[in-house]
């Protein structure tokens, strides 16, 4: 293995957050409003939205990521392993992007085919984007500081985008398309494919990959798999990362109906209009005039500023205390408030706010460190074969993600059709609004504390942590 300075500058961190942001603006979409699209936009049943969801989603989670995760461990060009991969599907993944999210004038099947066709498209090229993304930050650098300072960049860069679409999304949707949301939804996609484009190719050019694994390091595919079967850490990982996206796409894609069928609007406009004409005093005039849609951004936009200021802590208490501890009680923490909305009425809206403030800051403390622990997990596998397998190591995160994000999409969907979901009604049956609370409070919470649970089988600690650092140098040098 051969490595130069790994140190890294400002300019080469916020080139590579830059990626995630660009990933993110589709990731995001498709875990707050891909459920929503479809339903009530596109215009599918929940059923048949919650099979493409869960069988395309899985397809890509067990085949293309692993399949891109080996390809981009032996993929040797001028440019390095991982970095040519940005550059090759930055173009192609804002294209497919702006196309799953339109809605041509097809039959009913016919949509249902377009349906399966862009949105496995659009997995299969955010696998090619996203993984090797994620593996260049593993052989970026082999300091563990720099290594999480580096996560602490890359994630304030995906909360700028979690705070773009969760936030202003829905009111600029419904504004763009004056009240017709599929329009609306193809010009917001439009203008982010191009903007995701260029941040894409900004990091292409901003970073390097500095761990080089030696020749005599190579192996197989076989021999990758036998290590990754092998490797507890890895397995823990891999488990860990699919619950806390189920969490993710469940209480992510339903607060959206949550504002539209159980907040008490009379009391969300109520609560809103002083932060609105104070926002609007200092010129910030983006949320619209539908209370709806501005009581979902501005809700949204606390816990995203919150989960800001956590990810800002996380480095510091990570290097301190070691990142499994710091991740497992600061994730339990963040779940008590998620539990709380389902015991608040409608009208509870102050509290409403306040607990996604809470659970955003206690939850931003952990986002940094659950990439940061996939990237010790390549460490231990190295440290414990003497070989390299950054990308399908990866692949564990991005196997992990696109079976939480498919599980949970298609959770949220049937079960709203199983608690009697009526789209774009007025007035939903009780059944329907039980099940809605229950989408962002109890189901999410429980794949959060099996999660915790796992924590304590997992045993890269931060004694650990010093180990393989210092005899990875070593060997290294």
């Amino acid at each position: 293995m051969t490595s130069t300075s790994q140190k890294l500058s400002i300019k080469e961190k916020i080139g590579y957050s830059l990626g995630d942001l660009a990933a993110n603006l589709v990731f995001q979409t498709l875990m707050t409003y891909l459920a929503y699209f479809y339903t009530d936009i596109y215009g599918l049943s929940p059923t048949h939205s919650s099979i493409i969801m869960l069988v395309v989603g899985l397809i890509a989670a067990f085949i293309f990521n692993p399949i891109i995760g080996a390809i981009a461990d032996r993929t040797t060009s001028k440019w390095g392993k991982f970095r040519p991969w940005i550059l090759w599907t930055s173009i192609p993944l804002g294209v497919v992007a702006l196309l799953a999210f339109s809605t041509p004038n097809f039959s009913y099947e016919g949509k249902v085919i377009y349906a399966v066709v862009t949105y496995s498209f659009l997995l299969l090229l955010y696998a090619a984007n996203n993984l090797p993304y994620s593996a260049l930050s593993g052989v970026i650098t082999g300091d563990m500081s720099e290594r999480n300072s580096l996560s602490s960049y890359r994630f304030v860069a995906v909360m700028f985008a979690q705070f773009f679409v969760q936030v202003f999304m829905l009111g600029i949707i419904k504004s763009a398309g004056n009240g017709d949301k599929a329009i609306g939804i193809e010009k917001v996609m439009t203008v982010l494919a191009i903007v995701g484009t260029i941040m894409l190719l900004i990091t292409f050019f901003t970073t390097k990959e500095r761990i080089v694994p030696k020749p005599e390091q190579k192996s197989s595919v076989s021999e990758d798999l036998r290590d990754l079967v092998k490797n507890k850490p890895w397995l823990i990982m891999l488990t860990l990362t699919t619950l806390v996206f189920i969490t993710l796409a469940l209480k992510g894609g339903s607060y959206v109906y949550y504002f539209e069928n159980y907040v008490d609007k009379k009391q969300l406009a109520t609560f809103i209009k002083p932060i609105l004409d104070f926002l609007s005093s200092v010129g910030l005039n983006h949320f619209g005039d539908d209370p709806i849609s501005a009581g979902f951004g501005l809700f949204n936009a606390g816990g995203i500023i919150f989960m800001i200021v956590g990810i800002t802590l996380s480095k510091n208490l990570a290097d301190k205390y070691g990142k499994r501890d710091i991740f497992g009680l600061f994730l339990f923490i963040s779940t008590l408030f998620i539990i709380a909305f389902y015991f608040y009425p409608p009208q509870s809206v102050s509290l409403m706010f306040v607990s996604q403030i809470l659970h955003g800051f206690f939850y931003g403390i952990t986002i940094p460190i659950l990439w940061a622990m996939i990237a010790d997990v390549a460490d231990y596998s190295e440290w414990k074969n003497n070989r390299r397998a950054t990308a399908i190591i990866f692949s564990a995160m991005m196997v992990g993600l696109k079976a939480g994000l498919s599980i949970g999409g298609a959770l949220t969907t049937s079960l709203l059709g199983l608690f009697n979901y009526v789209p774009n009604s007025l007035q939903q049956p009780e059944s329907a609004i039980n099940g809605i609370k229950l989408l962002v409070s109890i189901f999410p919470a429980i794949p959060f504390l099996i999660g915790v649970g796992l924590l304590f089988f997992y045993e890269i600690n931060k004694k650990m942590e010093n180990q393989i650092e210092s005899d990875l140098k070593h060997r290294r040098s």
